[in-house]
């Protein structure tokens, strides 16, 4: 194990998973605050991670798996529990979806690297729009309470749908870069290092 700074932030992200679970279920008036600063600080060292692994040259191996796992357990584990809070359908349909694509893109991403085509299905800007639109929704939604004249959980709730939105998005995008392969058709770019960015 590399127990360099990087690495060190997104262990400390999947440490904090059960924190937020029980956090989340503690009898405690401020219970929902808590729980949104400790999945601010999850969502933090998320951004810290990468910033540091690229400023002190630190990238690894060890990161590159860790950091995507960190993320999709810590995103997941809140949504489930947002459903379990407040069982509608209209909550549980953009859970589903992006739950769903993280399932999809995780599999495609699998079977590309394979095919030594991991570039192709590499992280693209409108991927990385759509986590903080959808970082912010979740921290909204746990939160709950207005924040002066914000309502806060509607605004949330917004929110998660337009996340819903861009995960589709996102999802189709990388199945275009992919489909050639998905075909049986090799991409003239197949070795290019080159993502969607």
């Amino acid at each position: 194990m590399n127990w360099n700074v990087p690495n060190i932030l997104t262990l400390l992200r999947i440490a904090l998973i059960p924190v937020f679970v029980v956090v989340f279920y503690l009898p405690w008036v401020w219970a929902a605050q808590v729980c949104a600063l400790v999945f601010t600080a999850a969502a933090l060292t998320d951004l810290l991670d990468g910033y540091f692994a690229r400023r002190l040259n630190q990238e690894s191996s060890m990161g590159a798996f860790l950091d995507p796992v960190a993320d999709k357990l810590m995103v997941t584990t809140a949504l489930i529990l947002l459903v379990e809070a407040d069982p509608s359908p209209a909550l549980a349909i953009p859970v589903v979806i992006i739950i769903g694509r993280e399932i999809t893109i995780s599999a495609l991403r699998e079977w590309m690297a394979e095919l030594g085509a991991r570039a192709q299905v590499a992280v693209s800007m409108i991927g990385k729009i759509k986590t903080t639109v959808q970082m912010i929704a979740i921290i909204m939604l746990i939160y709950r309470a207005d924040i002066w004249e914000l309502p806060t959980y509607i605004t949330g709730f917004v929110l998660l749908y337009v996340a819903a939105i861009l995960t589709l998005w996102s999802m189709l995008v990388y199945l275009r870069a992919a489909w050639p392969n998905l075909l049986g058709h090799a991409h003239p770019d197949i070795n290019s290092d080159d993502d969607l960015e």
